[in-house]
């Protein structure tokens, strides 16, 4: 019988590793799969890998010169970029290859993660997105969302615009007025996912203001065939893009660091931290904490 092609043999008996990303107190988090390679396989096997593994999101990554070459998939597509699994991919490096900044090639972007260690032998680490932009969310996609969520005008937040938002991936953003109508979240799980692969959205985020610099987020995504993710990195980035936007408190002359506890509502508790330099466009520095599944 004929051998596997070397592409293929890559990844017959994969070393999965298995990270959840931006855990809270050494729980929660959202867990992601990480496999390095030689070489990247067909897509089918790492389509079907990450459909097996079950995670919202699995990163493959293989050596390309000084950096490494990331691949991210969802159990049913691939996603230009993805937060939570770049953050268990910047632990994994560091665990085997030592604290440092490593350069990720992506689909669509160059991006670093910078892999660090506690003095309890944890690892984090802190990514770089990609530049990010937003927009006023079209208005027919806003009137859908809403019918879909069973929203109502008064559930919105005054203050915080609805926007579509990009870090690598586009996001809609729709902030509300109140933390239980963020809890009460309820959505058309088909219908949400064939509007969001219509206008080539990635995931849903829903946030509510605790403070100015804290926030309360849940993030469907279901284009990945996923009802909810309990802490999304790429989200956190374009939400933290669209703040400087349209200047919150200020962020568009200082910069600042937020906070965003994710998960909660899903009984994983996650935690987000962004830093948010003040020029427009740029890069965000996304960080959080992991741990071994």
């Amino acid at each position: 019988m004929q051998s596997p092609a070397p592409e293929s043999r890559a990844i017959v008996s994969p070393d999965v590793q298995k990270l959840a990303a931006f855990t809270l107190a050494g729980g929660g988090g959202n867990p992601a799969g990480v496999v390095l390679l030689d070489h990247f396989p067909e897509d089918a096997l790492m389509q079907g890998l990450a459909a097996d593994i079950g995670f919202s999101e699995t990163a493959f990554a293989k050596k390309n010169g000084a950096g490494w070459r990331v691949r991210y998939f969802a159990p049913e597509q691939e996603v230009p970029f993805c937060g939570h699994a770049t953050i268990a991919l910047g632990a994994a490096l560091g665990a085997r290859f030592g604290a440092g900044t490593y350069s990720l090639s992506l689909n669509d972007a160059q991006i670093t993660v910078e892999a660090t260690q506690g003095e309890d032998g944890a690892w984090g680490a802190a990514l770089q997105s990609p530049e990010t932009w937003s927009q006023p969310l079209p208005d027919a996609l806003e009137t859908s969302l809403m019918t879909h969520f069973k929203l109502t005008p008064g559930d919105l937040h005054d203050a915080l615009p609805t926007r579509l938002a990009f870090a690598g991936a586009k996001h809609a953003i729709l902030p509300l007025a109140r933390r239980d109508t963020l809890a009460a979240m309820d959505y058309d799980y088909d219908a949400t996912r064939a509007l969001m692969l219509a206008h080539d959205v990635t995931t849903i985020d829903l946030v509510w203001p605790e403070t100015p610099q804290r926030f309360h987020a849940r993030n469907p995504f279901p284009v990945g065939g996923i009802y909810e993710d309990p802490a999304t990195g790429a989200a956190a980035a374009a939400f933290a893009g669209m703040l400087r936007d349209i200047g919150w408190h200020g962020l568009s002359q200082t910069g600042t660091r937020i906070e965003i506890i994710q998960g909660e509502d899903m009984g994983r508790a996650s935690r987000i931290e962004v830093d948010i330099p003040p020029r427009p466009g740029s890069s965000v520095r996304v960080s959080g904490a992991t741990t071994r599944l």
